[in-house]
């Protein structure tokens, strides 16, 4: 018995992955690598934003980056309803309100937030045991703070408490705490007594000697003296002579509050409320300043007032902060965003290239189904199944890493780019494909040239990507690189990349056949071979074009910004400090300190210099800085750093001793006094007649815009001595120089102060970002390269094995895959180089490297201009010629190993 055998077909997607399961591989690896890096960019801006507004909101004193909100009594309230204010369940219940009165994202740190009663004027008290430097009594501000046990350790004693009847503003006797630095600079001990001015007064007994947890928190920075004492100056007095006393604080338990209403202190309830800095996002800046603005004076103002006393008042400096924050940040992004747009441009352009390159080795395949009837449809739908299959396992794999790698930020933006890279992946090949085989052909053109006109629509591309470029670079230029102008920005480098690529596509085939004719009459036919088949140049060489100036640009680009900001940063740096290390004082050093810093590891030469800042001209009403100096040694430190280089016998005095002494003067200086001799009187009283001789806008011992330097031989004894050593060396010993310096002289090296100009994640932040991404984009785009290399590696390979039994050697076998390459290789690189230079010099009057550089820190070097970095261009170039002789090196080699019988191979050939 017959039994009926149902035919099996294998499924499409599982045959095709069995049969490559190389290429399946390395587009699992290409999608999940650049899904990675797609999905950590988002993140990657997430976490340093929110970092640096957290830094930005750290770093501010606690009293400005926090809200004070004050009630003082009410008029005509009575006694009782202002003890009741004063007592802890009321002020608890009101902060809680307070709390619930902030609106989101803004977030209180209760841990950190702190409510009390405190005095409002400072109480003279004139116990005897009390320190009185100068004869002036001490005062003290007393406070009645929540949660004291939870801010400080308790030292000796006892917390402060309120012990029998319900206290009351007649009260006349309390409990107080006092720090460790309180008690022992004001001698206070358990069992002090402080008698406190008031009606009928009040005696306060120390029970306790506390240390502050966090002593720079915002706990105890609302009111320092509570901290510690300071030493105030007395009201009216002036001068070395002027008389002094001390402030001090004392910490009462929260239940003894009412009875600062019997002192004179004018006590007031406040609430100190901390932002949770951990809860500040970048993303949520626009709602901070409105939650800001409506608790300081708009809508929560108004509920506190109706809620506590109308006499509520709501004091913040945070509004400051975020504003100063917003514009930090909109300089920032638009330089990183270019980085961004460049590097994504080169990647997207390599996923179209892999699945170029897929679709033109399956070329023969694919025509043979359209031509056994498959449709066009059909064709794609198994392709996109096909190519999904491994793409999307890989991007979410890629999204997973990103995530894990960089947690802490938001998931959306990551899952839209990760995706994003995937959808390009998984429709490059089908729509790649479609584009090719819309029509059944049973025989195709020749794949290796050029078509003799380009379309009309391919014209109007290119002629529109040019109006966006110069449109986009025009407006740059003219509105600068605000955050309104991102969008142009990121995209200029990369249009104008387009364009360049689009013009050497035009250009590239035509040139080099005109070179081809020449080369013919020369002898050897392989130049001429090479620069025959260069010139067969298709239209599908734009992708790698592409990809290779793109990168170009964004290198250049993004090399000279990095180069920029570095420069910036030497320089200000260099204009603060004047040298590798300055050693300086108020008066004169201390003798031997020159030769001990000499001897100190690293230390080359150094400058002695005597900088007298309140000279003064004749007339006594205008004062200029004169610095005496040692011509040779400090002509030879200018002319080492830089600031104002002059010949060390153009400061000595002509004339004899009675003639004017040569002076090199700043430009302002320079036009104030003229060239006529005139008179300056040096801090000692001594005078010295000038005549300047030399005009420099810099100079190592003095910053700024008024400077006088003179030799030091002509000034008197005391003048003369010096006050500052400029010293030059590498790796400078910080500690060895302080040690050697004392406790006087300050110490200031060129490396701590060009560190002091990144002090904001979002700085460091958006630096890591823009080295990663160039550093992306120059991977993609030398892989880019790679498969352009490959896609014509088995039409070479075929070739070479032809010309092989025609009798080429394996030299010139190698020689013609160079020569081939170069032509193709050596335009990019030139356009690639040239490019980059013209983006930055288009670019560079509208965008300004300040910010990004020195953030908020003042500094002496002035606006950072945008220049073009030559190893940022030069580096890139050479790396795609070495790639690509390498390249064409290795194919001739591996093609003569296998030998040309497998490439001749009936129906093996391309």
């Amino acid at each position: 018995m017959w039994r009926t055998v149902t035919p099996v077909t294998a499924p499409w997607v599982r045959t095709r992955l069995r049969a490559a399961p190389g290429a399946a591989g390395a587009l699992a690896l290409l999608v999940a690598l650049t899904a990675c890096l797609a999905a950590a960019f988002p993140r990657a801006l997430d976490r340093y934003t929110d970092a640096g507004l957290s830094r930005a909101v750290e770093q501010t004193h606690p009293d400005r980056a926090g809200f004070l909100v004050s009630a003082g009594p009410g008029p005509g309230d009575t006694r009782e309803h202002r003890e009741d204010e004063l007592r802890p369940e009321d002020l608890a219940a009101h902060y809680a309100s307070i709390v619930a009165t902030v609106e989101r994202p803004l977030v209180i740190d209760g841990s950190r937030s702190a409510y009390g009663v405190r005095t409002t004027s400072p109480l003279p008290v004139r116990d005897a045991w009390l320190p009185r430097p100068d004869g002036v009594p001490a005062q003290m501000v007393l406070a009645a703070p929540s949660a004291l046990a939870d801010h400080a350790r308790l030292r000796s004693g006892r917390l402060p408490r309120a012990t029998g009847a319900e206290v009351t503003a007649s009260t006349a006797r309390v409990e107080a705490a006092v720090t460790e630095e309180t008690a022992r600079t004001l001698r206070a001990e358990i069992g002090s007594v402080v008698h406190v001015p008031g009606r009928p007064g009040l005696a306060v007994h120390v029970t306790g000697i506390v240390t502050p947890r966090d002593p720079d928190g915002a706990y105890w920075s609302l009111q320092p003296e509570l901290r510690a004492p300071a030493l105030l100056r007395e009201p009216g007095s002036q001068g070395p002579d002027a008389a002094t006393y001390w402030r001090g604080g004392l910490l009462l338990a929260p239940e003894a509050a009412p009875a600062l209403l019997g002192t004179h202190g004018s006590p007031a309830r406040y609430w100190h409320l901390v932002p949770d800095t951990d809860a500040l996002h970048a993303r949520d800046l626009g709602r901070l300043s409105t939650a800001v603005a409506a608790l300081e004076s708009g809508p929560g103002t108004e509920r506190l007032r109706a809620l506590i006393s109308p006499l509520t008042d709501v004091e913040t400096g945070l509004d400051d902060v975020l504003t100063a924050y917003d514009r930090l940040r909109g300089d920032i992004g638009p330089l990183v965003a270019v980085a961004a747009s460049g590097s994504g441009t080169v990647a997207v352009v390599v996923l179209l290239m892999t699945g170029g390159l897929a679709a033109g080795r399956r070329h023969a395949e694919l025509a043979l189904l359209r031509a056994r009837g498959a449709s066009l449809r059909g064709v794609a739908g198994r392709l996109l199944a096909e190519t999904a299959a491994v793409a999307l396992p890989a991007g979410a794999l890629g999204l997973a890493v990103a995530v894990l790698a960089l947690p802490g930020a938001r998931l959306l933006p990551a899952l839209w780019a990760a995706g994003a890279v995937t959808a390009v992946a998984c429709l490059a090949l089908p729509l790649r494909a479609a584009a090719a085989h819309r029509a059944v052909r049973v025989h195709g053109g020749r794949r290796d040239a050029a078509s003799a006109r380009a379309s009309r629509r391919r014209t109007v591309a290119e002629l529109t990507a040019v109006a966006l470029a110069l449109g986009a670079v025009e407006t740059l230029r003219r509105r600068g690189a605000t955050d309104a102008s991102v969008g142009l920005v990121s995209s200029a480098p990369v249009l104008v990349g387009v364009v360049a690529a689009l013009v050497l596509v035009r250009l590239h085939p035509p040139a080099l056949r005109g070179l081809a004719r020449p080369a013919g009459r020369l002898r050897g036919a392989v130049g001429h071979l090479a620069l025959a088949r260069a010139g067969r140049t298709t239209v599908s060489a734009v992708l790698p074009l592409l990809a290779l100036l793109t990168a170009f640009t964004t290198a250049a680009f993004g090399g000279s910004v990095l180069a920029g900001v570095s420069d910036a940063r030497d320089r200000a740096a260099l204009y603060a400090v004047g040298a590798d290390a300055r050693v300086e004082s108020t008066g004169p050093l201390p003798s031997g300190l020159s030769d001990r810093l000499a001897r100190v590891p690293g230390v080359r030469s150094e400058a002695e210099v005597s900088i007298a800042h309140q000279a003064k001209a004749a007339d006594g009403r205008q004062s200029v800085p004169v610095a005496g100096v040692r011509p040779d040694a400090y002509a030879a430190l200018a002319a080492r750093t830089g600031l104002g280089e002059f010949a060390g016998g153009e400061l000595a005095r002509r004339g004899g001793r009675d003639g004017p002494l040569p002076a090199l003067a700043s430009p302002v200086v320079a036009e104030r006094f003229g060239s006529a001799p005139f008179a300056v009187r040096m801090e000692d009283g001594s005078f010295v007649t000038l005549r300047i001789a030399l005009v420099r806008e810099r100079t190592p011992a003095v910053s700024g815009e008024e400077f006088l330097v003179v030799d030091r031989a002509g000034l008197s004894a005391e003048a003369a001595r010096p006050t500052a050593l400029l010293l030059s060396g590498d790796r400078l010993d910080a500690d060895a120089l302080r040690r050697q310096a004392g406790g006087g002289p300050s110490v200031q090296l060129r490396s701590e102060e060009r560190a002091r100009y990144v002090d904001s994640p979002l700085q460091s932040g958006a630096e890591r970002v823009y080295t990663a991404a160039v550093a992306a984009g120059a991977g993609y785009a030398a892989l880019a390269l790679l498969l352009s290399l490959a896609g014509a590696a088995p039409e070479r390979a075929a070739l070479l094995a032809r010309l092989r039994t025609m009798g080429l050697t394996p030299a010139q076998g190698r020689r013609l895959l160079v020569l081939e390459s170069l032509p193709q290789a050596v335009p990019a690189v030139a356009g690639g180089v040239l490019t980059g230079w013209a983006v930055v010099r288009l670019l560079s009057p509208g965008i300004d490297l300040t910010t990004i550089a020195l953030a908020g820190a003042s500094s002496p070097a002035g606006r950072a201009h945008l220049r073009a970095d030559p190893w940022s261009l030069a580096l890139p170039a050479l790396a795609v010629l070495v790639l690509t002789v390498a390249v064409g090196v290795g194919q001739a080699w591996w093609s003569g190993r296998r030998g040309a019988v497998p490439q001749l191979r009936a129906g093996d050939g391309p």
